[in-house]
């Protein structure tokens, strides 16, 4: 609903021309724990950016008739997101982890409450949550800092300074395996298998991060070498680690024939219970830092990556940790670490499933939840 007109620029069309005009990149995303506008440009045209993200966040006029316009769009989203298992899979799995609550909830929301939503929503949210105390702005780029300071207290001056409302901390509750299936017609089983794990102010997550490069972060790693090569099980199998400031989960994920996913959730299993139990040769470490290391500094090439990496720690953390401090914290874990790590999270109590598949009864798979 922001990019369909302010006061200033009253329809889409006024709204996104002036940054079409000089080859702007331009657009907003949602997460679980923030949301960001952003414009990227030739460093001439700063002011014509800053205008335009001012512009949107502050004077947005969440016209009635394009909100009912725009629930229509917002379905059609939601059934893509349905229709395309490797995605929605994520989702099936922070369900299955966080349950009835913000953490466990669909970013795009229910189709009940898109439909039931109406323009004195948006601005009652727009006015509890779009505020100064809970706002990052980053300018990354051939700039200079005074003269940008000045131009951002301008162009933002209209930003509320009322306190924000704290968000809800999410509950953690599990004494036993779990499962969800979401049962769906589909060509191949879609499965995440993990555990839960640190969130963003624990120190071992950097440990955390370096156990998921090892177990299948890439194309010479654990998993994808027993999944995918020596067994041919998989097309993708993939190991990632995610942390918020109050929780995190390590998960594989992979795509496998429907009667060969009993087979790869036990070999992942056989992975994980084997990290646990011997430690990782410093050779594999060193790969695994190099890799972090590497990825982490071609991830910041674009000036656009640059204001998102420290605009999320800014907004998340309330701490800026340079990128060569980040990757100083990952070259100081030991193979000790990864053992500790590997046994704290992988527990009994800790591993969860979740499946699109199709698939109804999930207790054959409850059975085999074993490490």
């Amino acid at each position: 609903m922001f990019f369909k007109g302010t006061k200033k620029r009253p329809n889409t069309v006024a709204l996104i021309e002036p940054l079409d005009r000089v080859g702007g990149m331009y657009n907003a995303f949602t997460g679980k724990e923030q949301t960001g506008f952003w414009a990227k440009v030739n460093s001439e045209n700063l002011d014509t950016a800053l205008d335009w993200v001012s512009d949107i966040f502050l004077n947005s006029k969440f016209d009635e008739k394009e909100i009912q316009k725009e629930k229509g769009v917002i379905i059609q989203e939601m059934k893509m997101y349905l229709d395309t298992p490797v995605v929605y899979l994520q989702d099936v799995w922070e369900q299955l982890l966080y349950g009835d609550q913000p953490a466990g909830w669909l970013i795009i929301g229910e189709k009940e409450n898109i439909l039931r939503f109406q323009r004195q929503d948006f601005l009652r949210y727009k006015k509890n949550n779009y505020l100064a105390q809970n706002t990052v702005i980053c300018i990354a780029g051939d700039i200079d800092s005074e003269v940008v300071d000045k131009k951002v207290q301008s162009y933002f001056k209209g930003v509320k300074t009322k306190a924000s409302t704290p968000k809800l901390k999410v509950i953690e509750k599990q004494k036993e395996p779990q499962v969800l299936i979401h049962s769906k017609k589909t060509d191949q089983t879609h499965l995440g298998l993990g555990v839960r794990a640190y969130s963003l102010f624990q120190p071992l997550r950097y440990a955390q991060v370096l156990l998921a490069t090892i177990l299948g972060g890439y194309m010479s790693s654990r998993l994808w070498i027993s999944v995918r090569e020596r067994r041919g099980l998989a097309y993708y199998v993939r190991t990632g680690s995610q942390s918020a400031t109050d929780c995190g989960f390590l998960v594989t994920q992979a795509g496998v024939d429907h009667t060969k996913a009993e087979s790869a959730i036990k070999i992942i299993l056989r992975e994980y219970q084997k990290i646990k139990t011997r430690k990782v040769s410093k050779s594999e470490l060193q790969k695994a830092k190099d890799n972090f290391r590497g990825a982490f500094s071609l991830s910041l090439e674009s000036s656009d990556s640059q204001a998102a990496f420290y605009a999320g720690r800014e907004l998340l953390t309330d701490k800026i940790v340079s990128p060569d401090q980040q990757i100083a914290l990952i070259e100081k874990v030991t193979a000790e670490d990864i053992l500790k790590v590997a046994n704290d999270i992988f527990q009994p109590n800790k591993l969860n499933l979740a499946i699109i598949g199709p698939f109804k009864d999930k207790e054959k798979f409850q059975k085999i939840l074993k490490i």
